[in-house]
């Protein structure tokens, strides 16, 4: 506001009030998009799951007869389309792009699903990944889709903020691992969403145990876990553990993730469809 400012807007033509009113960083939805829910899936860290955890919720979300869709926002460590088996190309009409399908029918977008070759790096700097990340919402055509999962990448920096920030999350998952280092950097995650005002929808322990195939006894291969303390540090009152399964690796890497009956979040697919 000028300081020969005489209150009345009509005379300069500008309106302040509007000039210091918060202003939004949403992105705008693509016109042949109807997202009901968005869930990002966030950790503290890099190599606790995350991209599983996404994988299997989405997939277990589809199974269950809602329509769900992932958004890979792992630009330079993409993992979503090898997951599900899907090796297509996403197809535009020179307006908008259009998610590729898994065999299930979970609508996906990833870098990967763009490049020549898939083991292509992307060599980029963070504001250009980040305005990927907006354009894999804006100008995707994603239909309707009851529940979007995005897969972020790990820490705190450009792409989880634009996340928060552009996209209309409604909650977000956190992934951890039993260790103790781990669940100090979850709380950063924890606390950069209540600073955004996300709330917390759950947490997973990925790698929690191992279970004796002979004996049936579970082995706490990691250490104890600390996951049950940290949900009660942050409040948060849905807690899945997943264990250490030759199969869960196998499904991985051959692409055939949707064949796996993820019985361990049920608890969280349920809360997040209700």
């Amino acid at each position: 506001m000028s300081e020969n400012c005489n209150h009345d807007c009509s005379s300069c033509g500008q309106n302040c009030a509007d000039r210091e009113a918060p202003q939004s960083f949403l992105a705008p939805a693509n016109p042949g998009s109807r997202v009901k829910k968005v869930i990002g899936v966030v950790s503290g860290k890099g190599g606790v799951g995350k991209s599983l955890v996404t994988s299997m919720l989405a997939s277990s979300m589809q199974k269950s007869g809602s329509q769900a869709a992932v958004l890979d926002a792992d630009i330079t460590g993409p993992s979503i389309p090898r997951m599900f088996g899907v090796n297509g190309k996403v197809l535009s009409d020179g307006v908008s792009m259009y998610p590729e399908k898994s065999e299930g029918g979970v609508k996906q977008i990833s870098i990967n699903l763009l490049l020549d070759n898939t083991d292509d790096p992307v060599v980029w700097r963070g504001p250009i990944i980040a305005g990927v990340v907006k354009q894999f919402w804006s100008e995707t055509c994603w239909g309707d889709v009851d529940c979007m999962f995005v897969d972020m990448p790990p820490g705190t920096g450009d792409v989880p903020l634009t996340v928060f920030q552009s996209l209309p999350v409604d909650g977000i998952v956190v992934v951890t691992s039993p260790q103790d280092l781990v669940g100090m950097i979850v709380g950063k995650a924890v606390k950069m969403a209540e600073m955004m005002n996300i709330p917390v929808v759950g947490i997973v322990e990925n790698m929690s145990y191992f279970e004796c195939p002979d004996c049936g006894k579970k082995h706490f291969i990691f250490g104890d876990s600390h996951v049950e303390k940290l949900a009660d540090q942050y409040g948060i009152d849905t807690v899945c553990r997943i264990p250490l399964k030759p199969e869960i690796a196998g499904l991985c890497d051959e692409g055939r993730i949707e064949e796996l009956d993820a019985v361990w979040l049920a608890p969280l697919v349920d809360k997040i469809r209700s």
